[in-house]
């Protein structure tokens, strides 16, 4: 059977052995000199073993209690960090959280969010994944992410959701485009008589849904050439030169040697939504902790990102 011992024995213990006396061990205590003896008894009977030699002049330290010595500073130490610890994990400032992200929100708003939160909360460790936005969805029902960087906003009765960016829409097209040679943005029908590569409407839906949209609100309707999953390959189709297309404001810090950004006439400048989503039930102080951090950024939109003609 383990030995059964207090917090309170040790402290009296290690008060003696530093002081070598079990009156100053006593007065450092601030308690009177009987229960200080009575504690150590108590603490040697429930180890079996002698801890102090008590001569005249001092009190030693046997070979068993310069060894218990060592381990009975360690517990006082983990015990004297334990409240802290729980105060701070019950506050969020330390733990660990999952955060998923498109490969336009880590252009656009990851960047800032990381430095936010290990600036001021160094002790959360962060694992991060890159996911489309369904699959996003997807792991934060199943518990698997903690927090997601997503287009659009979930319909879910579990999931809440803030707006954490906005941008518009360029026109990524080749260099020396007809589109890119206007000397003006382009309107979206001028758009309308080039080919159009535009997203997946089901791995890609809000962007899909967003484009479609967008020109049929201008009562255009292109002749879409073909359809991609991500951003970064409709950019990569459209430095090929096989069509043009609509990105995200952010897409243009993605260079490639035959492409070029325009901006568009009559597209809204903050069309294009980025949303952060998390469980409302979960249990996660340093989720509650980064969503605290976070909520100044809220809404802003992309600043200093201009387009190239």
């Amino acid at each position: 059977m383990p030995a059964q011992f207090t917090l309170e024995q040790l402290r009296g213990f290690v008060a003696v052995a530093e002081e070598g006396h079990f009156g100053r061990a006593a007065d450092r205590l601030r308690i009177t000199q009987p229960p200080l003896s009575r504690q150590v008894q108590k603490l040697e009977r429930a180890l079996d073993v002698e801890l102090l030699v008590r001569t005249p002049r001092a009190v030693l330290l046997t070979a068993a209690g310069r060894a218990f010595l060592t381990e009975a500073r360690r517990i006082l130490k983990l015990s004297d960090a334990a409240p802290a610890a729980a105060r701070n994990a019950a506050r969020g400032e330390v733990g660990s959280l999952t955060i998923s992200f498109t490969a336009m929100a880590a252009l656009a708003v990851l960047g800032p969010w990381l430095r936010t939160i290990t600036g001021q909360l160094p002790r959360v460790e962060l694992s991060l994944v890159e996911m489309v936005t369904g699959d996003q969805l997807d792991a934060l029902l199943a518990g698997g992410v903690d927090i997601g960087l997503v287009r659009g906003v979930p319909s879910s009765d579990v999931l809440g959701a803030r707006r954490v960016h906005t941008e518009s829409l360029l026109l990524a097209c080749p260099r020396g485009h007809p589109l890119a040679e206007l000397g003006r943005p382009p309107s979206l029908a001028d758009i309308e008589r080039h080919g159009v590569i535009t997203y997946h409407p089901v791995v890609s839906r809000y962007l899909h849904e967003l484009v479609i949209s967008v020109f049929r609100q201008a009562r255009v309707e292109p002749s879409y050439v073909q359809r991609v999953a991500q951003v970064h390959s409709l950019l990569a189709l459209v430095n090929a030169g096989l069509g043009v297309g609509l990105v995200p404001r952010t897409a243009a810090r993605l260079r490639l040697p035959n492409l070029a950004f325009t901006e568009v006439d009559g597209v809204s400048p903050d069309v294009v939504e980025t949303h952060c989503v998390w469980r409302t039930d979960h249990a996660n102080p340093a989720l509650d902790a980064v969503l605290r951090l976070t909520a100044s950024g809220a809404d802003r939109s992309l600043d200093g990102l201009g387009a190239q003609p």
